[in-house]
């Protein structure tokens, strides 16, 4: 009974202390004082017939509407809240919904990367393929894993800076048969979003949504949304070519709770634990 009384004393506190890469100074800001701010719970969803919104395991915070046109009261993400540090947006995109036609996704689970991080796209350099990266923040950066996975990125921070984070799942809200049509899967279950790539497809995205604005009406969008209760923090995943300090950095972040988050799952905890 007190191992289960102290875990729930824990799963309530966003922050605590995390361990930062030691290889520069740049990274040795705390967890605990970038994401001390206390914030309401985020549903997890559940399945639903296609064509229909899905319901939430748990009371949402807010009433959710019933279709992507109803989402109009959401307001779409500023330019501003772009440009920031990626370590900072990252946990803040929690939560948000990505918006595209009748298809509505809310983020449950992305990765930070940032200027002179070894497992960025920017430590080559400007590039034709990496230049949308070194866009201002708000912009989106959508490269090609292995020839066939289109993976949507979040470019953060400053003109010329090189940041961005990677969105890796998502839980549908609205237009789950048109999901379902683009992702060849008629299954309700989070197979169907969690994993960068099957985001990337459930969009219908592909490179030329490079740079395109993601603050601005029409096309793909952030809009606002609750913010999670509890995140979770991780190493990232499939970047065992970088650097030792940034394998280990913990900067991959999930809702607490969501069976919407890509595995592997036991490298994910709360922070301080």
């Amino acid at each position: 009974m007190k191992t289960k009384m102290t875990a729930n004393r824990n799963a309530k506190r966003l922050g605590g202390p995390r361990k930062s890469p030691s290889r520069a100074s740049d990274r040795t800001e705390s967890l605990k004082t970038r994401t001390s701010r206390r914030t309401k719970s985020v549903p997890a969803r559940e399945t639903a017939s296609p064509g229909t919104q899905l319901q939430p395991r748990h009371r949402p915070s807010q009433a959710l509407p019933s279709s992507s046109s109803s989402f109009d009261r959401f307001k779409i993400l500023s330019r501003e809240f772009f440009q920031i540090d990626a370590l900072d947006l990252a946990p803040r995109l929690l939560g948000k919904f990505l918006r595209r036609d009748d298809v509505v996704l809310q983020i449950t689970e992305v990765e930070a990367y940032r200027p002179n991080d070894s497992a960025c796209h920017g430590r080559f350099g400007i590039t034709a393929r990496t230049a949308p990266v070194f866009g201002p923040g708000g912009h989106a950066y959508v490269y090609l894993c292995y020839g066939l996975h289109k993976m949507l990125n979040i470019v953060a921070d400053k003109e010329g800076i090189g940041a961005a984070v990677l969105i890796r799942s998502c839980a549908p809200i609205s237009g789950l048969a048109t999901i379902q049509k683009r992702r060849g899967q008629e299954t309700e279950k989070p197979v169907l979003l969690t994993g960068p790539g099957k985001v990337g497809q459930a969009l219908g995205l592909s490179t030329d949504w490079s740079s395109h604005p993601l603050y601005t009406p029409g096309g793909l969008e952030i809009l606002d949304g609750p913010k999670p209760e509890n995140i979770l923090i991780g190493p990232r995943v499939g970047i065992e070519y970088a650097l030792p300090d940034d394998v280990n950095a913990l900067w991959r972040f999930a809702v607490a709770g969501s069976a919407w988050v890509s595995s592997p799952r036991n490298t994910l905890r709360l922070p301080g634990l």
